[in-house]
Formats: C-alpha cells, sequence, structure tokens
C-alpha cells in the first residue's frame, strides 16, 4: 500500500508532491531490439554497466518532491522483481511499483487505466518519462520550467538535423516565450528541427481530462473498416462495437493528446542542449553507451575504470570481471559481470555483456558481445563507426542496409582468427568462417 505523502515546502520551483511514472512497454514491444531482446527485456538491458530504465531512475532520485515512481508495461510481474527490489534498496527515498496493463494500452491509455493509483495522495505533477531514451534527464529544471509558466504540461525537446527531424515528433514553440504552438508526430514533410524527447511533466490537473476527451472523441467516431479499393466500394462497413472497443483503448500520448494540447493548453517545451539518443534498435545502445559513460567521467564518477596506458577513458569494468593488465581498453567500453578478457585482446566502443569470454589478442570495436559468448584468439569482431550526431545504425553496403553495429546474441562462439564485420548473429550460433553484412540465423 503507497503511503499518502505529506504537503512539503517549496523545492526546486515546484510546490506539493510529484509522482514519476516510467513507461516500459511489453514483450510483443522491442522487437527492433533483438536479438537483445530474446534474453533481457529491453529496459533491463546493460548500458554503461546499469539498466537502461536504472539511469531514468538516478535522476528521478534527484528531484525532492518525488517519493513514488510507477513502472508501467505489460511484461509479467515477475520480470521487474528483482530489478526493483535492488532498486529499492539503492534508491530508499523512492518507493517503485510495477504496475501490470492487461494488454497493450498505448503510452496514455496505460497512465489512464491506473488513474487511480498515479492520483493517490493528491500529487501537483506527474512525470511521464519514456524508458528507451538516453539522456541527462533535466527534470528540476522542467519542474522550474512548470512553475514558472504556470503551465499544464512541459515537453522535453532537442534540435537534430533537419533530415533527421521528420522521425521523431517535431514542435513548433514561439522562441520567446516557449511555449508550444503545434506538435506533429512523424510529420511527412519538415515543419520542425526541435524534436520530442520522450520525457513529459504534467500537472495532474489536465493529464486524466485530456486523455479522457481523447478516449470519448475515439469512442464518439464511428471507425470505417474497408477493403481493397479493388474490391467493392459499396462493401465498406462501420466496425463492431465489440470488435472495436478494445482499439477504442489504445490511447497514445503522442498521437492522440500532445498535439491538443498544443491547441488548447498551457504547454511549454523545455529544450536540452545536453546530450539526448533513442535507444531503438540493439546497434543504438552502443552511442547510448558512449554518452552515459562520458556523463559518468564529466561528473567524475568512481565507479570508471582508473585511467592508464591501457584503460583510455571512460571505461566501466564491473568489479567481478577479470581483466588481463596487457589488454587495451576504451574509449566508451563497458564489460559486464565475470566477463574475462585476455592478453593482448583490444576492445573500443563496445558492450561486453556478463559471462563473455574474449581470448588473447582478440579485436572487438563497435560491436556488443552477448551474454556467455566467446571470441576465439586473434579473431576480430568489428562494426562501423557512425557520426555521433546520427540517429541511426544502419548502413548501406554494397547498396543493402545493414547493421553498422556488430551484434553477437547469448552464447555465441566466434572461431579463432575469424573475422566478423556488421553482422547480427542469433544466439548460440558458432562461427567458424570469415562474415561480412549478415545476419546469421
Amino acid at each position: 500500500m503507497s503511503l499518502q505523502i505529506p504537503h512539503r515546502e517549496k523545492s526546486n520551483g515546484a510546490g506539493g508532491v510529484t509522482k514519476a511514472v516510467i513507461l516500459v512497454g511489453g514483450a510483443s514491444r522491442g522487437t527492433r531490439f533483438r536479438p537483445l531482446s530474446l534474453d533481457v527485456p529491453k529496459p533491463l538491458f546493460d548500458v554503461a554497466g546499469h539498466p537502461i530504465i536504472w539511469h531514468c531512475l538516478t535522476a528521478i532520485n534527484k528531484v525532492p518532491s518525488i517519493h513514488e515512481v510507477y513502472l508501467i508495461g505489460y511484461y509479467e510481474e515477475s520480470v521487474f522483481r528483482d530489478f526493483i527490489k535492488d532498486a529499492s534498496s539503492e534508491f530508499p527515498n523512492l518507493s517503485i511499483k510495477y504496475l501490470r496493463e492487461y494488454q497493450a494500452l498505448g503510452t496514455a491509455g496505460g497512465l489512464y487505466h491506473f488513474r487511480d493509483a498515479i492520483l493517490k495522495g493528491r500529487p501537483e505533477h506527474i512525470f511521464v518519462l519514456n524508458s528507451d531514451v538516453c539522456c541527462s534527464f533535466p527534470l528540476n529544471e522542467m519542474l522550474a520550467l512548470a512553475d514558472a509558466k504556470d503551465a499544464e504540461a512541459v515537453i522535453l525537446g532537442t534540435r537534430v538535423s533537419e533530415e533527421a527531424a521528420t522521425n521523431f515528433g517535431c514542435i513548433v514553440s514561439d522562441p520567446h516565450t516557449r511555449r508550444v504552438l503545434h506538435y506533429v508526430e512523424k510529420p511527412e514533410s519538415h515543419i520542425s528541427n526541435l524534436i520530442n524527447c520522450g520525457v513529459y511533466l504534467f500537472s495532474a490537473d489536465a493529464l486524466f481530462p485530456s486523455i479522457r476527451t481523447a478516449i470519448k472523441r475515439r469512442t464518439d467516431r464511428p471507425r470505417l473498416g474497408s477493403y481493397r479499393s479493388s474490391e467493392n466500394l459499396a462493401a465498406s462497413f462501420i466496425a463492431d462495437d465489440d470488435e472495436d472497443s478494445a482499439k477504442n483503448e489504445v490511447i497514445r500520448l503522442e498521437q492522440d493528446i500532445l498535439s491538443d494540447m498544443a491547441d488548447n493548453k498551457q504547454f511549454f517545451v523545455y529544450e536540452t542542449k545536453d546530450f539526448w539518443r533513442q535507444i531503438k534498435t540493439a546497434g543504438s545502445a552502443i552511442p547510448a553507451n558512449a554518452l552515459y559513460l562520458q556523463k559518468a567521467m564529466q561528473n567524475g564518477s568512481e565507479k570508471l575504470a582508473t585511467p592508464s596506458a591501457n584503460i583510455i577513458q571512460p571505461v566501466y569494468i564491473h568489479p567481478t570481471a577479470q581483466v588481463h593488465p596487457t589488454a587495451k581498453l576504451g574509449p566508451n567500453v563497458s564489460i559486464g559481470p565475470r566477463a574475462t578478457v585476455g592478453p593482448g585482446a583490444r576492445i573500443k566502443e563496445s558492450i561486453v555483456l556478463e559471462d563473455a569470454e574474449i581470448k588473447h589478442d582478440a579485436c572487438v570495436l563497435y560491436s556488443i558481445i552477448g551474454w556467455s559468448s566467446r571470441v576465439g584468439a586473434w579473431a576480430r569482431v568489428e562494426g562501423t563507426p557512425t557520426p555521433v550526431t546520427s540517429h541511426n545504425t544502419s548502413i548501406i553496403k554494397n547498396g543493402v542496409k545493414v547493421q553498422a553495429i556488430t551484434i553477437l546474441g547469448k552464447e555465441c562462439a566466434v572461431g579463432d582468427e575469424i573475422r566478423v564485420q556488421n553482422c547480427v548473429c542469433l544466439p548460440f550460433k558458432e562461427l567458424k568462417r570469415d562474415v561480412a553484412n549478415e545476419v546469421i540465423m
């Protein structure tokens, strides 16, 4: 049972109680994160030595008025049990609970379904974070903006290149007041290079009425089911109520709520100049790993490995991992629990997951080495570097689109002196020949 939190004095520019919700999705999502999501849910995948969702909690823990955090998704309850137990001891000020949707309800549908739990204790503000973004999460700054503008909603935004912008929700804002004038999810043509970062702050009084309005609009409008145009046009039909009721419950913040808020509400954007990255594909874990490690280095984190001739900062080595002193690591390398790295090995811009083994004189560049996988002696496993500003982890090789990052799934084995380049390897595969630009199934 969650305790009611007493009203606190103003802190960080916002009075009263604030709650946080992290949207974690479910098992039918995260397919683009395969083969890594075959063995662990994407929110629990380790980036820079910690699960992706842990980085969200670290930021939430820095907001003094937040004491309750809800994870909302449709994974089995058991999936997050161990993580919540560990996180609760690491963040003793936070009560962390998992709320399971009975089916995929959409980013706003899940919030609405659990509105009674979220509104218990009468919070003034509610943070909503997508778990699959990597950024510095300037939550206190968003709260201060909400307080200064008496805002009903604040969205975190960042600037990207014009080519990349249409892959995201685009925000048109007043440059002086920072008010959001217009919001379009993945527009067909360019309208702005200020994009939605997937981090929101809502006033509790504005969020749920907005979702209720969207549900009512969806329910009131008959949905046309249709056949292909080659068939009889008169055969278009009005969808059956029972069949469509499930669809009515899928309400998405981005498509169904934000554009209306831009028209009607006190809706503002906080533009971050710091790093931001979406973690959609498995390969995007590599740039996210680099960004979080660099942030940890700037903050003087003691968890990073001490720099030396063979450690080029930033590098994270789990205390239980064994790295030979002649192996050269970095920059932007994470070595997981009980992993072993042999003499003379070279690892750069990569993630080595738990129980993996990199044998002597092997070379691993721009790659993810899966759980309990083995890279043989003198083997070379490499991806292709992509520009830091790029939000895309695929490249064109010989006219074919391939992953820039090489990924070995769980318990893969690369033979001695084998070269693997720009490949995605599904779990339990053994590579005995050189491969390039392939998906190995």
